[in-house]
């Protein structure tokens, strides 16, 4: 087989509509647009969402949430996964080392998620009230 031999497969292409082009195309006088009308006449179009003058349905509907834009620099880190860690002084390099943390993430936040029964010691980590209350409550302590 040659590049010069190579053709598309039976079927493969159509010739272009060509609108307009007398009553014997089949498409011709309204060229395929119907009969007047917004449609039929050129630049006859609207902007997406246009509803006729109502209120289109984005603006009828309320405004909810947001998009926070420090999601992916907040880590955040377990309290039964603190317990499984074999070290007792844990920081942010810890974690990291440990693969509790994304490598975008920037910040790690200890939550109330399980249990801790041993002391440990955070050095430069965030902690919830109940996080911090846990691991008080085992010996631990908090430095942040």
């Amino acid at each position: 087989m040659f590049l010069n031999t190579i053709k598309p497969g039976e079927g493969a292409k159509h010739a272009k509509r060509r609108v307009g082009r007398g009553i014997g195309s089949g498409l011709g006088k309204t060229a395929g647009r119907g009969h007047k009308g917004q449609k039929s006449r050129s630049g006859g179009f609207h902007k997406v969402g246009f509803e006729g003058g109502q209120m289109p349905l984005q603006r009828r509907l309320p405004k909810r949430g947001f998009k926070s834009l420090t999601r992916k620099l907040t880590a955040e880190v377990r309290l039964d996964d603190l317990a499984r860690l074999p070290v007792d002084e844990i920081d942010f390099l810890a974690l990291q080392q440990a693969g509790l943390v994304p490598a975008a993430a920037r910040i790690a936040k200890v939550i109330l998620a399980g249990k801790i029964e041993r002391a440990v010691t955070l050095r430069g980590l965030l902690a919830t009230a109940g996080a911090k209350a846990a691991i008080e409550a085992a010996g631990g302590q908090v430095n942040e």
